[in-house]
């Protein structure tokens, strides 16, 4: 298993069975996230454990960074706002 970054103030709703991630979708997900979701299921064998397990974290990982005040606002930042922030930082290491 891979060590999750920590989220602090961040209440992640419990998403340890198909029944919870379905609900947390319907309540936490993008409009669409969850028949996207079934439909995915729907579309994979369900003895390829590896693709089912692909993707329910990867629905998993799309409520988390719903329930991420941050996660949001740095998805919210416009294209001009990052691009004006890496050319500061790259200008900054070649006046070094």
């Amino acid at each position: 298993m891979t060590a999750q970054p920590e989220h602090h103030d961040v209440v992640v709703p419990p998403m340890r069975t198909l029944a919870e991630l379905r609900h947390a979708l319907g309540i936490w997900g993008l409009p669409g996230d969850l028949q996207s979701f079934e439909r995915e299921l729907a579309d994979t064998d369900l003895d390829d454990l590896t693709r089912v397990r692909e993707i329910t974290q990867a629905y998993r990982h799309r409520v988390m960074l719903r329930c991420d005040p941050q996660a949001m606002a740095a998805l919210m930042r416009s294209t001009q706002d990052v691009a004006f922030e890496l050319g500061q930082k790259v200008a900054e290491r070649q006046g070094r």
